[in-house]
């Protein structure tokens, strides 16, 4: 899966969030942003996007359930800083811009802006790996699944 984000990718037992760190949402990576968008991995269908524009989920059409979801408890801000452009059900293209949101904006406010980008139906998988430690750009090689 290429990246729906530009930043550095660190591994998801690093987030400073419980629930994300300990996989129990699904098996996957996070993202410190250097950039202000959100872009389709790959051709997929919206399965849902937040109106806050915090997080979407993607179902891609090489079978990932995908859950991006920009920062931490980001949806207290109640949609300030984030513009939606996509749409449940929208069939989207990889690089369509599905998210822009204000990273300063959103520091400024005190949260912090760690993207979890998570594969939440994993188990279909023999393997996830993701490339931690490396800064990607969107629409670089971010997460191998590996078929079971």
């Amino acid at each position: 899966m290429l990246s729906p984000l530009a930043g550095k990718v660190i591994p998801l037992s690093e987030v400073d969030d419980p629930t994300f760190a300990s996989g129990s949402l699904g098996e996957g990576v996070a993202i410190i942003p250097t950039g202000s968008k959100v872009v389709a991995p790959s051709d997929a269908k919206v399965k849902a996007i937040f109106p806050t524009g915090h997080a979407v989920a993607l179902h891609t059409n090489e079978g990932l359930d995908v859950l991006i979801h920009v920062g931490l408890d980001t949806y207290k801000l109640e949609g300030r800083h984030f513009k939606v452009h996509a749409s449940v059900g929208d069939e989207v293209k990889k690089g369509d811009v599905l998210i822009e949101f204000d990273r300063e904006a959103i520091s400024s406010e005190g949260y912090d802006v760690t993207a979890p980008i998570l594969i939440c139906n994993a188990v279909e998988f023999s393997s996830i790996k993701g490339n931690v430690g490396d800064t990607v750009s969107e629409l670089e090689k971010l997460i191998t699944a590996r078929e079971r």
